[in-house]
């Protein structure tokens, strides 16, 4: 069945996933804030990476924060005074994450770092900050690995990779599955993810065949033998699954793919990918359609400022924001940016329109996970 239209406010990143090289672009909706502040205004800074890897991911978790960042504007602010909401993009590397961070390190302004994407970006950020010893908090950011030491400039709020794997095999023994195939994208998913996920499979008792790309997720589609599990836990990103699912639909037995929150189900759709393999994503915020009130603001305000259909990763980027908003309203002293850092290393329990952030003993607070399928008919529903 031919897949849906694109909405159209989305077109644009399709084309954009197919022409994007090397080099970060300037999206429409990355630009960054480089107007000067308003008098008093407070500044939150936005690192997101928009290489093609991670451009899915951090094309709506950017909009879901600059949506937060609006509606909190047009109800006054924080404490009255409007936020400036400076977007950065990155390219993936290493240089120009240091670039970055040296731009936002050098206007005393900024108060605060919050919602950095992708993964990548947001793990490279947690080393760089320590090394270079910034008093700098770095809140709410879409860091997927939860054996990423953070310290007490960090404030992971989303459920990580590993919390995410536990969720999807538990729900998968309790339907009576009692063997998965892991396909690793890449050689690094593979050296980052496989020894957590054998533990896990093999706490649930679960039997477990790994299979690692080289460079060709196609091939390695087309190449899985009969023997293979039938259901695959994909570790990986849009681009790569997009291309494993190709693979895989030139043959003929059927398949199911399990994936993590990092997959944007409706990038997939749009490219009109696994139309005869159903996917399921785990994914760290609520459902889209869930009558929390958080949710609901989310859905009024992407509807009435941006027009977009929401979606999981822009619901994600408006709970960082909002989850920035709660913390940096309490206080009681001048918000700058010792103030704001140190009112974050409170880690106070906080509920975030009925998301919960509360934090654990290894500084995060990362409980929530739930699942979103994407139909062979195109639907995305859960």
């Amino acid at each position: 069945m031919t897949p849906p239209a694109p909405h159209p406010a989305r077109r644009n990143t399709l084309k954009t996933l197919a022409a994007l090289g090397a080099t970060a672009l300037a999206p429409a909706w990355a630009q960054p804030g480089r107007a000067p502040a308003p008098a008093r205004a407070i500044q939150i800074a936005q690192i997101v990476d928009t290489s093609v890897a991670q451009q899915d991911v951090s094309k709506d978790f950017l909009i879901g924060s600059r949506a937060a960042w609006q509606d909190i504007n047009a109800r006054g602010g924080i404490r009255g005074r409007p936020v400036q909401h400076l977007s950065i993009e990155v390219d993936g590397t290493v240089a120009s994450l240091r670039a970055a961070l040296r731009q936002v390190a050098d206007n005393p302004a900024c108060v605060a770092l919050s919602g950095t994407a992708g993964d990548p970006v947001a793990t490279q950020l947690v080393a760089e900050l320590r090394q270079q010893n910034l008093a700098l908090a770095h809140v709410a950011p879409w860091l997927q690995n939860s054996s990423i030491e953070v310290d007490d400039r960090t404030f992971p709020i989303f459920a990580a990779r590993q919390e995410q794997i536990g969720h999807a095999l538990k729900s998968l023994t309790t339907m009576g599955v009692q063997e998965v195939g892991a396909v690793y994208a890449s050689a690094q998913e593979y050296g980052l993810y496989q020894d957590d996920l054998q533990r896990i499979a093999a706490g649930m008792k679960l039997r477990l065949q790994s299979y690692r790309a080289n460079g060709d997720l196609d091939r390695l589609g087309r190449q899985l033998t009969p023997g293979t599990p039938a259901i695959l836990l994909f570790v990986g990103g849009t681009p790569e699954l997009v291309q494993f699912t190709q693979g895989l639909e030139k043959q003929q037995r059927q398949r199911y793919i399990v994936a993590l929150a990092d997959v944007n189900l409706q990038t997939m759709t749009q490219m009109g990918a696994a139309r005869s393999t159903p996917v399921i994503a785990t994914q760290a915020v609520p459902m889209v359609n869930a009558s929390l009130p958080v949710v609901r603001s989310y859905r009024e305000t992407m509807a009435r400022l941006f027009d977009e259909p929401p979606v999981s990763l822009s619901l994600a980027g408006f709970i960082a924001a909002r989850y920035t908003f709660e913390v940096l309203r309490e206080l009681d002293a001048p918000l700058t940016r010792q103030t704001a850092l140190a009112a974050f290393q409170r880690r106070s329990t906080l509920d975030v329109g009925g998301y919960r952030v509360a934090f654990d003993p290894q500084r995060r607070s990362a409980t929530f996970v739930t699942q979103s399928m994407l139909t062979t008919d195109g639907r995305v529903i859960g």
